[in-house]
């Protein structure tokens, strides 16, 4: 065989076999991947499931009355799912619209300059731990909701003041966390929009702000929803900020009640918990589980949807 094509073949080999090894590594990192959720699933049921079957499904999530060390314990967490659930929810609203308009602010609008100074001070947001979030609702947030609480209540004989940790303060301090994936993932995905697009809309007559609002926006439509979906679980998920200035009480979701969301009844009483008691707070993170899995899930089926319909 000549020389030159046996150095050919050589490093056909060669390069084979590096790919072998790489599609290797990949399968393994997959699978690992999947192994993980698998086993934090089954981790969470196995460890959630019996205080259901103990205290009952219908007096732990339809219960109001939380008393676990009470002579005769109550176990209800239906006050705390609707918090989570209320609380998230006004997160997203407030802060998906503004993350989203600073996005287009910082991939359309903004000239160069004034983009460079303002991406790093979203950046910093992303980098600043939780924890400090929550000293700062407690230094300047909760001292402003109690005036307002004063003076909205001023009189009341009825309404127990809670100091300015109450559900609005848990939910501006949400929104703010969830700004910077909000906004660094929806840049993203507008920057990502073909330059074309604009070129062809502008050149059909329109306006910047209406090439914005009818073309890059839906354009980017499948990358906000991500971003929405990871703010979600973001707000969501999170512990110690809000445990700081929400109050931590079982109530109702009302504006200005202390309340407890899903990650904080957790993280107050696990320290101290055992048996029976233990056993309701991994179910209260099994529930907690549920929730982000769900709200995954349909947004994942609700982009392949959106993406079916325009294709």
């Amino acid at each position: 065989m000549h020389p030159k094509s046996y150095s050919i073949f050589a490093g056909r080999g060669s390069k084979s076999a590096v790919e072998h090894a790489a599609q290797i590594i990949f399968t393994v990192c997959g699978f690992f991947a999947v192994l993980a959720v698998a086993s934090i699933t089954i981790y969470m049921i196995v460890s959630g499931t019996p205080a259901l079957f103990k205290v009952g499904i219908v007096d732990i999530l339809f219960g109001t009355i939380w008393k676990p060390e009470a002579a005769v314990p109550a176990f209800g967490i239906l006050y705390v799912i609707l918090t989570s659930i209320a609380g998230t929810a006004l997160a997203i609203l407030i802060g998906v619209p503004i993350g989203v308009m600073t996005a287009v602010f910082l991939a359309e609008v903004a000239p160069p300059k004034l983009a460079g100074i303002v991406r790093p001070a979203v950046e910093l947001l992303a980098g600043i731990p939780s924890v400090i979030y929550g000293l700062l609702g407690i230094l300047i947030l909760n001292p402003l909701m109690y005036k307002l609480e004063l003076k909205i209540f001023e009189g009341s004989t009825t309404h127990q003041f809670t100091g300015g940790a109450n559900l609005i303060s848990a939910v501006l301090v949400l929104a703010l966390m969830i700004l910077p994936t909000v906004i660094n993932i929806s840049e993203s995905a507008l920057r990502s929009v073909p330059r074309e697009l604009r070129s062809a809309s502008l050149a059909l007559g329109a306006t910047k702000i209406q090439t914005i609002f009818q073309v890059v926006l839906p354009a980017a439509k499948s990358g906000i929803i991500t971003a929405i979906v990871l703010g979600t679980g973001r707000a969501i998920g999170e512990a110690m900020a809000i445990s700081l200035v929400s109050g931590s009480s079982v109530n109702f979701p009302l504006p200005f009640n202390s309340v407890r969301f899903l990650t904080t009844a957790i993280v107050s009483e696990m320290s101290y918990s055992a048996g029976l008691h233990k056993q309701v707070l991994f179910t209260i993170g099994l529930v907690l589980f549920a929730f982000i899995m769900i709200i995954n899930i349909s947004l994942t089926r609700l982009l392949k949807k959106g993406d079916v319909q325009h294709d």
